[in-house]
């Protein structure tokens, strides 16, 4: 008869190692869990930073679209047939100056260097119920003036979420064209100079940018976003100066007439 305590030791070697197994086993699962958790995390900043922001940049410019169209439809509809006044005859740009509420759109931006589709409605208001809808997209700073205004109309849009507005702001050339419709006309803006601030820089929003003590003669276009792209470290900023301006009656301008006419398509 062999003696039973090899036996027993061997058990107890047998037992400890499907414990040491066990172990092994929840580790591994934890461990496959986190990698999970991370892939998730990766596809949903995926959907945020891309699918969502196309989806969203759709919307926003189906918005833009929709009121653009109903705007040429009643200047159309006000001058009843007639001819209207030939350019030298326009004057001076009218200016809104209606007291718009909050989230409400009174004007559309459409930047061609920025892609044909990138028509987006201007709200009153900066905050994320402006910036993140998707129907408006870009907010107008209100303490700064209305299009084609003598001094400063600054504006707002994220570059690279909730539709991303301003996406290709860095893109900008000398005399890039930034068209702005209103109820009463088409302002055309032309693109002159960019540059990089920190957040707490607010003087680009000034009457005259960085100088809130000069009286404005000019009148001024403020694009501002975030900077870099997925991040909130510092703002880029774009200017542009008003070039001419036509009544809602004499439609948008030739340059952007046929792209303007496919939005109500």
């Amino acid at each position: 008869m062999s003696d039973p305590q090899p036996e027993h030791g061997r058990a107890a070697g047998a037992s400890g190692g499907a414990r040491g197994r066990r172990r092994v086993g929840v580790v591994g699962v934890i461990g496959e869990l986190l990698v999970t958790a991370g892939v998730l995390v990766l596809l949903f900043l995926g959907w945020q930073l891309w699918w969502n922001d196309a989806m969203m940049a759709g919307q926003q410019s189906n918005a833009a679209s929709d009121l653009s169209s109903r705007w040429l439809e009643q200047g159309r509809a006000a001058h009843g047939g007639t001819e209207p006044p030939a350019p030298p005859d326009y004057g001076d740009p009218v200016v809104d100056t209606a007291d718009h509420a909050n989230g409400e759109a009174f004007a559309v931006m459409y930047v061609p260097r920025f892609g044909a589709d990138s028509q987006r409605n201007i709200a009153e208001g900066t905050g994320l119920d402006v910036l993140n809808s998707t129907e408006l997209g870009v907010g107008h700073y209100p303490d700064t003036q209305m299009p084609g205004a003598v001094g400063n109309f600054a504006i707002a849009a994220h570059r690279s979420a909730y539709g991303g507005g301003m996406h290709e702001i860095d893109q900008l050339q000398l005399g890039d064209a930034i068209y702005i419709q209103t109820r009463d006309g088409w302002y055309t803006y032309r693109f002159r100079d960019l540059e990089y601030v920190t957040p707490e820089t607010v003087e680009v929003l000034a009457p005259v940018p960085h100088h809130p003590d000069l009286q404005p003669v000019d009148r001024i276009i403020t694009l501002t976003s975030c900077n870099p792209l997925y991040s909130t470290a510092e703002r880029i900023i774009a200017y542009g100066v008003l070039e001419s301006w036509q009544p809602a009656a004499a439609g948008p301008p030739a340059e952007i007439a046929d792209v303007v006419a496919t939005w109500g398509a």
